[in-house]
């Protein structure tokens, strides 16, 4: 669940997407393997690409407190825990912290965080006046205000009333675009309102966040986003956990320059139509070059009566995939993340994880790399999906998958190794259960710092070093 987009003021950048990623193996075995032109992902940002990746920090040190291991050098303050009370006053911090961007301020950092709650989430989304969508649904977002030190200034509800807040993406004009990853109609459980939809929050103020949907953007299992800031073009990813799987979207929007609120002028929905490939789980190999990538208007983008996937498209119909996650624009590029695809659940073939691009003015689509197990993987099939670009060169992954959970960086030699392992267990000491790493971001302004959340029990942390070391 996740995204990732350099802020076009080249201060900070944000993940890609979280779920079900490596499976974990120990602090040096990283179990991923990779195979395609790695060196294409640091496109994005002239500083990653020409540092390309140190070869890491060094061995993880275990943390005395039992919370977050390190390497050396390094230091982590805990921002935020679910459970405790918003500076705000508002309630409690609310549950399940995953994607999550950061916003540069003077002297400041804004984080936004998504809460990825369900229906059975221990701690909601305080339903907050002027920024709650549908009191029936327990999800949304929260704003921090990081100083110094990692000092928490403010800590505040951005918006109430969504449901499974996945992941998203920033806009050029420094607002959070929050995705639903549910499409359930009011009427389901709690629900009063139609779920699956996209929601524009305002990181600075609450009083500028209007909790109403963005309605031409479409109605499906959002994913992530992202901007081509030429022209506005919005990515969109849907993850649909059965068949037909999930399309890949582009929003037209009808004001291009953009700005806040600009989105809700409308535009055309479009999904991603790669003739002779309906599934693109069946293109195996890296550097595959496709060009007449078209797209079909959405005949139905609220999907009133049918979801958008299973609508007819006409001729050829459209190009689905399993797991479709993280987005993010690099260059002149969007880059998209397609998780894992198996047979045996209606994929056309099998992978461990690809990363695609699309080159808007060409009309090319190129599978950039694919991710796979080695040796040391346990449980095949756990797949990547968070990754970020960090400032100093190199990508930053974070792991979902079975045993001890880690961020990893990567660096263009394909070389992996460890950057944080969670050590808070939610299960018991003989069937310990390792809480997933989500929503890693980048800011700097002179000091850089890695902001990562642990998705249960929620935990935001501020990470501190020498980044730029060799």
């Amino acid at each position: 669940m996740g995204y990732l987009i350099v802020n076009p003021r080249g201060v900070c950048a944000m993940s890609v997407s979280r779920r079900r990623l490596l499976a974990g193996t120990g602090a040096v075995g990283a179990g991923i393997a990779f195979t395609g032109a790695v060196e294409e992902l640091f496109a994005g940002d002239a500083a990653a690409a020409a540092a390309g990746g140190r070869a890491g920090y060094g061995p993880l040190v275990p943390d005395p407190k039992g919370v977050l291991d390190l390497p050396r050098g390094f230091r982590y303050t805990v921002l935020s825990r679910e459970g405790e009370r918003l500076r705000s006053g508002e309630g409690a911090v609310p549950s399940s912290f995953d994607g999550m961007a950061a916003f540069p301020g003077r002297g400041r950092t804004w984080l936004v965080r998504n809460h990825e709650n369900r229906p059975d989430a221990e701690h909601r989304v305080p339903p907050v006046e002027g920024v709650t969508y549908d009191p029936g649904a327990l999800g949304g977002c929260t704003a921090l205000e990081v100083g110094h030190g990692g000092r928490v200034h403010t800590e505040r509800v951005a918006i109430a009333g969504t449901a499974v807040n996945c992941a998203g993406g920033p806009t050029p004009w420094n607002t959070w675009l929050t995705c639903e990853e549910n499409e359930d109609k009011a009427g389901t459980g709690d629900f009063t309102k139609d779920h699956g939809f996209i929601f524009e929050v305002d990181p600075y103020r609450q009083d500028r966040t209007v909790p109403e949907p963005l309605e031409a953007m479409g109605r499906f299992q959002h994913e992530a986003i992202a901007v081509d800031p030429r022209d506005g073009t919005v990515y969109e990813t849907e993850d649909a956990f059965e068949r037909p799987f999930g399309l890949f979207y582009r929003f037209l929007p009808r004001r291009p320059r953009g700005g806040f609120g600009s989105l809700r002028a409308g535009g055309r929905l479009e999904a991603m139509h790669v003739p002779g490939v309906p599934d693109l789980s069946t293109v195996q190999q890296p550097g595959t070059v496709i060009d007449g990538v078209r797209w079909k208007r959405v005949p139905d983008p609220l999907a009133k009566e049918t979801p958008i996937r299973f609508q007819d498209f006409g001729r050829g119909g459209v190009t689905h995939a399993q797991k479709l996650e993280g987005c993010y624009w690099g260059g002149d590029r969007v880059y998209f993340v397609t998780s894992f695809a198996r047979r045996e659940e209606g994929s056309g073939a099998d992978h461990f994880g690809q990363v695609w691009s699309y080159e808007p003015r060409a009309g090319r689509l190129t599978l950039v790399i694919v991710f796979g197990p080695d040796t040391d993987v346990r449980t095949p099939g756990e797949s990547p999906d968070n990754i970020c670009l960090a400032p100093q060169g190199g990508l930053m992954v974070c792991e979902d998958g079975g045993g001890a959970q880690h961020v990893y960086g990567v660096t263009r030699r394909r070389e992996v190794y460890p950057v944080a392992r969670n050590r808070q267990n939610t299960g018991t000491e003989a069937e310990p259960e390792w809480g997933e790493f989500a929503g890693v971001t980048f800011c700097g302004g002179g000091r850089t710092t890695m902001y990562v959340n642990v998705y249960e029990p929620g935990t935001t942390f501020a990470v501190t070093g020498p980044w730029n070391r060799h």
